[in-house]
């Protein structure tokens, strides 16, 4: 497929990766806030796309899950978007249950942060 095809066309054509996975992105649809990121095999994109909920791809376990299968804090997904080369996916959601998707029990994956400019290198709590 052409650059110009893969970018600017209408058809969907996710490309997965040497391991047969594409990168997803998963975001707040009200506020924006990424909540985390996994990855998701051709299953899990397909029925995610179906029935509107997260499901990803397990690289530890190797095997396919359903976000909230054991935690209650279920993906509804509002919208979904893939990026200009079409290796990654944008799932903008609403999280069920008591609604953390981390699971440490945090509401996003993302609640360190990483010093910047100088010899500090512990993290920060948010």
């Amino acid at each position: 497929m052409h650059d110009k095809e893969l970018e600017e066309g209408s058809s969907l054509n996710p490309r997965f990766d040497a391991n047969g996975l594409i990168s997803a992105i998963v975001a707040d649809e009200a506020t924006g806030e990424v909540l985390m990121l996994a990855h998701m095999n051709e299953e899990a994109l397909k029925r995610t796309i179906e029935t509107r909920e997260g499901w990803f791809w397990s690289r530890s376990r190797k095997s396919l899950w359903k976000k909230g299968e054991s935690s209650g804090n279920v993906l509804r997904v509002s919208e979904m978007k893939v990026d200009c080369d079409q290796d990654a996916v944008l799932l903008k959601v609403s999280v069920t249950g008591d609604g953390k998707s981390c699971h440490t029990g945090r509401r996003s994956c993302f609640y360190r942060a990483i010093p910047l400019g100088g010899g500090n290198t512990a993290l920060t709590f948010d």
